[in-house]
């Protein structure tokens, strides 16, 4: 079998055909930066995520994480690949050169760890989740804190986690119970139950700094009373060395269907009565904080969805290629030589399915990725302003969408294997294992779609949503440039006209007060919406594949002719079969919520 890490020509067709990273680097920030020291960055990325991350995958998953004598124990093989990460610079990939970082684009830095994502999503997380935890405290942190907690973290020393969820509350915090108490010399002492903390305890670094919301004395109720402490395993000292071990206790891990590796634990704080934690910012302003790392951390479960699909994909794919059984069905002579089952038309239907939902999303996570470089470096306080925006519209997008098409994307690489595909000896079944954790990580498909109708629509007076459709009609308008993509925008402007017509209708029914009826099929209008920006990303990578065509390298002329064979299914296929959605929200169909409790 060959390497299912991630073409590395569909990469290179995103970074520099696409979405025009060499661009970046005209920009003071990315000035030392070109095409090679980006390439260059990538390959090193592979070259450690086939070394060190790919070996373990499925070790990791078949020797789960271990509770032994309060403490999580991990099989030896981690410890190695996060040291490597870290020393290699990809903790700090996008930080600049004073702090120690590699000063790279977002979009070289989430092309880079998608790699580690694809090897082994599970050793992944442990340093996906610290980056979010020092972004951070380096934002919203005091000078002290910063020196005490952020350094370390970024040096490679602590590790991080985001502590939110408790027992009795799930994804609703406004019901969270965990409580600070001001202890006097400027510290408070922390009391509360948070479960399902990934990378909760571990061996892995010196310290362990989690960040938890909750509430102090005064605070008003509901989500406007949160704070945001941080509160480390270990205290430390003034002069940065470890001092005693805080009142944090592991009370026990959680043994999920996926994502084996990752310990997912269950957290007490202050059983003892002394747990320390300090104030981030200002009181009862934690969760607007948090918004910040809950979505970088939903921007990165969206791209492990991605790569597990794309690993899947490109496994099954292989397979494919690979493995002889029957003859086409025109084929009456039982002597004849079996064909690759590619050469099946079903086969190759659940292929092209697979490659327009991975590769659709991939482009669409790298599109994102681009849009935190534009928000941060953009010339004009205007281009920065535009790019805040749309990544705002398309945050519930990015990770909603792929965690459930890719997902499916699974389920076909599992079919394509036939009877193999749901045995441990090939590797599929883990992807889909691993993957059904992403439609629940960073909030549920259900509450990314509440997201979006009810708040991204309409968030500085619909600027987002006005600048997406502007943007998609102007891919529809190039593709009319090129004679083999007429049909192919046909049906995406179709979509959009339509799209248009209901979202303003039902923004009219929220803003007279129909709020439960209007968001009750919330679902159906994310994944419409979630169909119309994907087909717009296949529209505008065939506007790209029909410009390669034309420059008559023949040695591209395969990949290119498969992009366009997967927008063509994409947006004929897939797309037309939205307006079955769109008939259902534009009747305000309340089917759903009229059932009755009695009558399940």
């Amino acid at each position: 079998m060959t390497d299912t890490l991630l073409d590395s020509r569909n990469l290179a067709f995103e970074l520099y055909e696409v979405l025009d990273a060499e661009e970046l680097t005209q920009r003071e920030r990315f000035a030392d930066h070109n095409r090679e020291t980006f390439d260059a960055a990538l390959a090193t990325a592979r070259q450690i995520a086939e070394k060190y991350f790919a070996p373990h995958n499925r070790k990791s998953d078949e020797n789960e994480p271990e509770y032994v004598d309060g403490a999580a124990v991990l099989i030896p093989e981690v410890k190695p690949a996060v040291d490597a990460f870290i020393e290699a610079g990809f903790q700090n990939a996008g930080r600049s050169f004073e702090e120690g970082g590699m000063q790279l684009p977002n979009l070289l830095s989430r092309a880079c760890f998608a790699h580690f994502q694809s090897a082994n999503i599970a050793t992944s997380s442990y340093p996906m989740l610290t980056m979010g935890a020092s972004n951070l405290i380096g934002k919203f942190g005091t000078e002290d804190q910063k020196r005490r907690f952020f350094q370390p973290m970024i040096d490679g020393r602590f590790f991080g986690t985001m502590a939110l969820t408790e027992p009795h509350a799930g994804s609703s915090l406004s019901d969270l119970r965990t409580r600070a108490e001001p202890a006097g010399d400027g510290s408070y002492r922390i009391k509360g139950n948070k479960i399902f903390i990934s990378g909760g305890d571990h061996p892995l670094s010196e310290n362990i700094v989690h960040m938890v919301l909750a509430k102090l004395p005064d605070a008003p109720p509901g989500v406007k009373g949160i704070s945001l402490f941080i509160v480390p395993k270990f205290l430390v000292n003034d002069d940065g060395s470890l001092g005693e071990r805080n009142d944090v206790v592991l009370a026990g891990l959680f043994h999920k269907m996926g994502w084996r590796g990752t310990t997912s634990t269950a957290l007490n704080f202050g059983d003892n009565g002394n747990c320390v934690g300090y104030l981030v910012g200002e009181p009862h302003k934690g969760l607007a904080y948090m918004f910040q790392m809950m979505n970088e951390a939903r921007i990165g479960v969206g791209m492990g969805a991605i790569m597990l699909g794309y690993a899947g994909y490109l496994y099954s794919l292989d397979y494919a290629r690979e493995r002889p059984q029957g003859r086409h069905p025109d084929g009456k002579d039982p002597t004849s030589p079996q064909v690759a089952i590619i050469e099946h038309a079903d086969v190759r239907r659940m292929l092209l399915t697979q490659k327009a939902y991975v590769e659709g999303s991939f482009d669409l996570g790298l599109f994102c990725a681009r849009l935190v470089d534009d928000g941060k470096t953009g010339s004009t306080d205007e281009q920065r302003q535009l790019a805040n925006e749309l990544l705002d519209l398309l945050t519930p997008i990015v990770k909603s969408w792929p965690s459930e098409f890719c997902l499916k994307a699974n389920e076909l690489a599992i079919q394509i294997l036939g009877g193999h595909g749901y045995t441990r000896e090939y590797p599929v079944e883990q992807y889909y294992r691993d993957n059904r954790l992403n439609p629940i990580h960073e909030g549920t498909h259900g509450i990314q779609s509440l997201d979006l109708l009810a708040r991204k629509l309409t968030q500085n007076k619909g600027a987002g949503l006005r600048q997406l459709t502007g943007l998609i009609q102007d891919s529809i308008q190039r593709a009319g440039a090129h004679a083999s993509l007429q049909e192919l925008r046909a049906p995406l402007e179709q979509l959009l006209q339509r799209l248009q017509t209901t979202t303003q209708a039902l923004l009219t029914d929220l803003g007279s007060g129909k709020v439960n009826q209007t968001l009750a099929n919330s679902a159906l209008y994310m994944k419409v919406f979630g169909h119309a920006v994907i087909g717009w990303r296949w529209l505008e990578q065939a506007i790209r594949a029909e410009e390669g065509l034309a420059r008559g390298n023949t040695a591209d002329e395969a990949f290119y002719r498969g992009k366009l064979q997967a927008a063509r299914y994409f947006l004929t296929w897939e797309v037309p079969a939205c307006h079955h959605e769109l008939n259902l929200l534009d009747a305000r169909d309340q089917t759903c919520m009229e059932m009755q409790d009695s009558w399940f």
